[in-house]
């Protein structure tokens, strides 16, 4: 077993025009003194990387490593759930997601396709000039206005939907395995893969590829009435980094899991800050330190109510008060003893 590295921080939330959130050395002073060691960083926000510069040179990684460390922390993963959302998208969504986008690619969603699939590219690159072994993005998607069809999906559109997203995502899963850095795909509603089923399916077509991972948030499952904690039982050997989310869910006679197209704060599922939801993460860290997995736990702050200033000064103490120091020993050590086999087969009868 190993003990889960932490408290992190995932800093695309929390990124503003004004101190401490402008800039890389204010926001990690900021982090560290509410008792962070490492930060996540969203590779869209260039006042914390520059991902190409970081994709060609080491010595540009290693200077901001340096930068990083003089505050005590460490970079646990980037992040290109921007950028991977753009790999796949829907034309229903063209409009919405041009946003992720530079401004001259905006109403040329194929120019866009081949923008955010070199920006995975080069966050491989960067991933490995930094000496990262894990990276998180999103799978985009290009079924999901038909996850629940009227009238009913026509034979074969979800199966040409997830080879088409196999096709898109075979070459950089190649480019991540060359550069030693598994992708942890985030399982999200909004995305094909929204759950163990679609990841699965997925999986099939690309053929099992060994850098086709995931990144586990108990939050997106608890808004979609999944078992959380099984999940980690189905897919523990393709966990390779974590978000640490609350969320609720609270139907009711008017609504439920579709959320009558309320806002965030009047849905019945809703993202809440850690220890105000129904997340259960003495079982998750639990289960995720009883398969060992190597993983930083990296708060996601995304509460409807709670001030992300108040969520990320909680959140460092939550995280730091669930890791468990996994155990070395067994509670009956003292009983053991060296294997006597004749001692062995004698208890046996042989």
């Amino acid at each position: 077993m190993k003990t889960i590295k932490g408290p992190a921080i995932f800093l695309a939330q929390f990124m503003g025009d004004e101190a401490p959130f402008n800039s890389l050395d204010s926001i990690s002073k900021w982090v560290s003194d509410l008792g962070y060691i490492g930060i996540q960083i969203p590779t869209w926000e260039r006042r914390l990387i520059n991902l190409e510069e970081a994709a060609m040179s080491k010595d540009y990684c290693d200077e901001l490593k340096g930068k990083i460390a003089e505050h005590g922390l460490q970079i646990t993963e980037l992040s290109t759930h921007l950028q991977g959302q753009l790999v796949a998208v829907h034309p229903a969504y063209n409009e919405m997601f041009d946003a992720f986008a530079p401004t001259e690619l905006h109403g040329k969603p194929d120019e866009r396709k081949k923008w955010a699939i070199n920006q995975l590219r080069l966050a491989a690159k960067a991933s490995q000039n930094l000496g990262l072994k894990s990276h998180a993005s999103f799978s985009g998607a290009l079924a999901w206005p038909y996850v629940y069809p009227w009238p009913q999906r026509p034979a074969g559109l979800v199966e040409t939907a997830f080879d088409e997203l196999a096709k898109r995502w075979t070459p950089i899963l190649n480019e991540f395995d060359e550069c030693g850095v598994d992708l942890c795909y985030e399982i999200h509603p909004g995305e094909d893969l929204h759950d163990g089923v679609t990841y699965e399916m997925f999986l099939e077509r690309v053929n099992n590829h060994p850098r086709a991972c995931l990144l586990y948030d108990p939050s997106h499952f608890i808004l979609q009435g999944l078992d959380y904690i099984e999940y980690i039982d189905h897919y523990h050997e393709r966990i390779r980094a974590c978000h640490i989310k609350d969320a609720e869910f609270n139907p009711d006679g008017r609504q439920g899991v579709y959320g009558g197209y309320q806002s965030w704060g009047n849905r019945a599922g809703r993202f809440r800050s850690l220890g105000d939801g129904q997340v259960d993460f003495k079982k998750v860290f639990s289960k995720l330190s009883q398969y060992g997995l190597d993983l930083w736990a990296v708060l996601e702050w995304e509460c409807c109510i709670k001030s992300p200033q108040q969520g990320a000064e909680e959140g460092a103490r939550f995280i730091a008060d669930h890791i468990i120091n996994v155990t070395e020993k067994t509670f009956d050590d003292f009983a053991g003893g060296d294997v006597d086999q004749s001692m062995v087969n004698k208890a046996l009868g042989l």
